[in-house]
């Protein structure tokens, strides 16, 4: 698997001996926990959480990967999802084409308000 963050996406591509992962919502959940293993090697600090327990308006059943704290360095204080989530199955995607793009949000943990 090799995972590259540019601007606003999050590319996954299936390299050579990767596994497919089941096409249900436990698929997605464990293609997500992959990208975070794969990003946390690289010196990232994810978690993987519900987006509804954090006080975000999405399905109680949509997940994404989120900095563990605020006080990260602002270049891995990132908030990755599938942007869309409802209409496709992203692990059914990457099985299918061997590729997927997520969403990344940069500085949702910070303290200081946007610009």
């Amino acid at each position: 698997m090799k995972v590259t963050i540019r601007g606003g996406k999050c590319t996954v591509t299936r390299t050579r001996g990767d596994k497919k992962y089941p096409e249900t919502m436990g698929g997605e959940s464990t293609l997500l926990y992959h990208v975070k293993q794969y990003l946390n090697k690289r010196g990232y600090d994810l978690i993987k959480k519900r987006m509804w327990k954090d006080g975000h308006m999405f399905d109680e059943r949509q997940q994404y990967l989120r900095a563990r704290t605020w006080n990260v360095p602002k270049s891995k204080n990132i908030a990755i999802f599938d942007g869309e989530w409802n209409i496709r199955n992203s692990a059914k995607e990457f099985n299918d084409t061997g590729k997927v793009t997520f969403l990344v949000i940069r500085d949702m943990m910070s303290k200081e308000p946007r610009r």
